[in-house]
């Protein structure tokens, strides 16, 4: 089953903690905010659930949420 963050782009405000500690798999447009390939999801690989675990519980506007 695949696994997907959520990104709740009214809460959202670009701090970059998911691309840091999603490092390949997040990737950040100019101002910071995390790019989602066809909407607001992003397909998080295999072996990474652990790193994307942690990116939703420091996301410090609470704005990743798990969906799978």
């Amino acid at each position: 089953m695949t696994k997907n963050l959520h990104v709740d782009w009214t809460a959202c405000t670009g701090r970059g903690v998911c691309a840091e500690l999603l490092a390949g798999v997040v990737r950040t447009d100019d101002w910071g905010y995390p790019l989602a390939e066809g909407g607001t999801d992003i397909v998080v690989p295999a072996g990474r659930e652990r790193d994307a675990r942690d990116a939703v519980a420091l996301c410090p506007r609470l704005a990743l949420t798990w969906r799978g």
